[in-house]
């Protein structure tokens, strides 16, 4: 009789504690799942967000194709020896619109001298030019276009580090999935601590960058002033890096608060077990 008893006492417990365990084992894995979609969609706006040319955008009154100085600006935007002002002249002037590898402008129809055929109708062209390593890693003048000015070390860095940090998120996001990947495979949450770790470092990079392009925009405005009629804003890839900044933030607390909790209460019930 009291064997009986014990047995159904024994049955009880464990039953009981496969049902708790179950529901731990639920919750921890949407808890995952979710933080994996956020690290997903916040990579994809980070990519996004580096390979396009509107992290800045300006606004320019429609300037006159038959202009001399407007095409000596378009001749000099194109020369791969344009310096800083140079080529901040013909974005402010032509509508242009700049990223973290290129720089674009936006050239009226009919410009140098070409005429649509009659009938047809008349597009604006957009012209870009690529930045390249020496020009991302260039030093920055106190006085735009005068290499006599000496350095401006705030804004060199500030350049370099606008330029380089994204890569560093997007590579702490793609190591943090490797890790990821094999806490899935050996079926244990515990390794996603590092996971959620290197997702914090990833936004913190991002929103450091962030910072960077906005400090430095502001450095430059306040060194080249913006012609008369002519504004400024920031574009839509400027935009989709703010975004992802606090998606990886949200990762990563989802994915140390599931690596925690569950190796927490995992010995939890290993002690209740053996209890």
């Amino acid at each position: 009789m009291g064997g009986d008893r014990l047995e159904n006492k024994t049955s009880v417990s464990v039953a009981s504690w496969s049902s708790l365990n179950a529901r731990m084992d639920n919750r921890f894995a949407t808890a995952f799942v979710i933080a994996c979609v956020l690290s997903l969609i916040s990579t994809i706006y980070m990519a996004a967000s580096i390979g396009t040319d509107f992290w800045y955008e300006y606004r320019s009154p429609i300037q006159e194709n038959s202009s001399d100085l407007a095409k000596s600006i378009w001749t000099d935007f194109e020369s791969d020896e344009a310096d800083e002002k140079t080529y901040n002249d013909a974005l402010f002037r032509f509508n242009g619109t700049v990223g973290l590898w290129r720089r674009c402008i936006t050239i009226p129809p009919n410009a140098y001298g070409y005429s649509s055929p009659e009938g047809t109708e008349s597009f604006d062209a957009t012209k870009c030019m690529s930045f390249t390593l020496n020009e991302q890693f260039m030093e920055k003048f106190v006085d735009p276009g005068n290499h006599n000015s000496g350095i401006d070390l705030l804004r060199t860095y500030l350049w370099r580090c606008q330029f380089l940090l994204p890569f560093v998120s997007l590579g702490l996001m793609c190591f943090g999935a490797v890790i990821g990947l094999c806490a899935c495979i050996c079926r244990s949450l515990y390794p996603t601590i590092a996971t959620g770790i290197l997702h914090l470092l990833a936004g913190l990079c991002t929103l450091g960058s962030v910072s960077c392009y906005v400090a430095g925009i502001e450095l430059l405005h306040q060194k080249l002033e913006l012609p008369e009629n002519v504004s400024g804003e920031f574009g839509w890839s400027f935009c989709l890096a703010c975004v992802s900044a606090p998606l990886q933030f949200m990762a990563s607390a989802l994915f140390i608060w599931a690596a925690h909790t569950n190796r927490k209460e995992y010995t939890l019930m290993k002690a209740y077990r053996v209890a």
